[in-house]
């Protein structure tokens, strides 16, 4: 088997400053990392990860290896991988890397078939496509396989679908939607890392812009908080009804997106699902509207519909693209539709990944101890993993909390 396939190793110096630069704000999973490196939990086993290889990533990768894991990593979009870091970990880490920026399709698909074709143990995925690919065309190496986790929305959605058909061939955890990783990861880290790009590609002045936000999620919910304490006037579109209601109350204007669409400046599409933004939609725009996505995969603006209005497009720096319309105005378009916070900045901050990555650690190992009692469903992260992960990020940024008392422990248990 291929041992790597990257951009090229001389960056290796570069990426490796970055990794202990993230090093230095992950002090939970370097807490883990300690642990793992004395107990060797992962001993023997293989890990097939596709996840944005990342400096953030790589402190993962290498706690997992510290554990005794052989770790075979993919990207998870084909426009996220910081190729020096990539190379760092091949270099000095002995891990197995297969990604670099700029993948086509194909190659994408490729890289994430090297990861399979090692016939891991235990797979760590986000969007779903390593899981999916499994079972679409490895199920013989999908049934040897110990249990997953999943880090995104869409990944999960994807994986509870498998389940609902009983296709599912392992045990997949929802990291995703364990409480502190959706509070911290999905509501603070993209909140500012989707303002982060969208200003590392256009430098516009935020105050004043009306920004529309597509879908209030954890996701939407960070994106428009963040947008607004920089002077935005904030649109949320929704189709939940009760989402749409909180929305409502905490201030932010909401409505359809075909009203959105006349006044919008920014669009930030963060729904996972498809076509949130298309044709109609586009032909109401203002001249020089700002199109980008914050959700996993390249479908929720409809880039068909887009190409299909133009006349040409030409791109004005390495994020940015302009399409001039049939109408005579012009739209910009950001990272492709892809992920603007990975593909026009460098993902979440690492204080925040510390915390996902602390959960995805704990739940590699903990697939390891209870896989045999484990069905072929999708599982929530165990509570006590949540509450270790939160005690330890706590101490570690020097904050204490109170505890209950013998007396508030017996009142909150008792009915009189």
């Amino acid at each position: 088997m291929t041992t790597y396939m990257i951009k090229d190793i001389g960056l290796a110096d570069s990426g490796l400053r970055k990794i202990i630069w993230a090093q230095g704000f992950m002090p939970t999973l370097k807490l883990i990392g300690e642990e793992f490196d004395r107990t060797k939990p992962l001993k023997g086993l293989k890990i097939g990860a596709c996840l944005h290889v990342t400096k953030e990533t790589a402190n993962l990768a290498i706690v997992l290896s510290r554990a005794g894991a052989e770790v075979f990593l993919a990207g998870s979009n084909p426009l996220s991988t910081q190729d020096d870091v990539a190379a760092a970990l091949v270099k000095y880490y002995n891990i197995r890397v297969f990604a670099w920026r700029g993948e086509s399709d194909k190659e994408y698909e490729e890289m994430i078939r090297k990861v399979i074709e090692s016939e891991p143990d235990i797979v760590i995925d986000d969007g779903g496509d390593l899981i999916v690919l499994l079972h679409e065309e490895y199920p013989e190496i999908a049934k040897n396989i110990l249990g997953g986790s999943e880090e995104t929305t869409t990944g999960v959605i994807r994986e509870r679908a498998l389940e609902r058909e009983k296709k599912l061939l392992f045990p997949v955890i929802a990291t995703n939607d364990a409480k502190i990783k959706r509070m911290v990861d999905n509501k603070f880290g993209t909140g500012q890392s989707a303002i982060d790009g969208i200003l590392r590609a256009t430098s516009v002045l935020m105050a004043g812009k009306t920004v529309v936000v597509a879908g209030y999620g954890y996701v939407g919910k960070g994106i428009a908080q963040r947008a607004r304490g920089l002077g935005a006037k904030v649109v949320v579109t929704e189709v939940d009804p009760i989402k749409a209601l909180e929305a409502h109350y905490d201030g932010f204007q909401v409505m359809s997106m075909d009203k959105a669409a006349e006044i919008g400046d920014i669009f930030i599409t963060a729904t996972g699902n498809i076509d949130v933004i298309r044709r109609e939609h586009i032909m109401k725009m203002k001249s020089g509207a700002i199109l980008c996505n914050a959700g996993h995969f390249n479908v929720e603006i409809n880039l068909r519909d887009l190409e299909a209005l133009s006349v040409r497009k030409e791109r004005i720096n390495y994020c940015t693209e302009k399409y001039y319309l049939r109408n005579g105005r012009h739209i910009y378009l950001l990272g492709e539709g892809r992920l603007v916070n990975l593909v026009c900045a460098e993902g979440h901050p690492s204080e925040v990944m510390n915390i996902s990555f602390s959960l995805q650690a704990l739940v590699a190992k903990y697939i390891v101890e209870n896989h045999q009692h484990l069905e072929n469903k999708v599982y929530n992260v165990p509570p006590s993993i949540e509450r270790n992960v939160a005690a330890y990020t706590l101490r570690a940024i020097g904050i204490q909390i109170d505890t209950l008392t013998p007396r508030q422990r017996e009142y909150l248990e008792r009915w009189k």
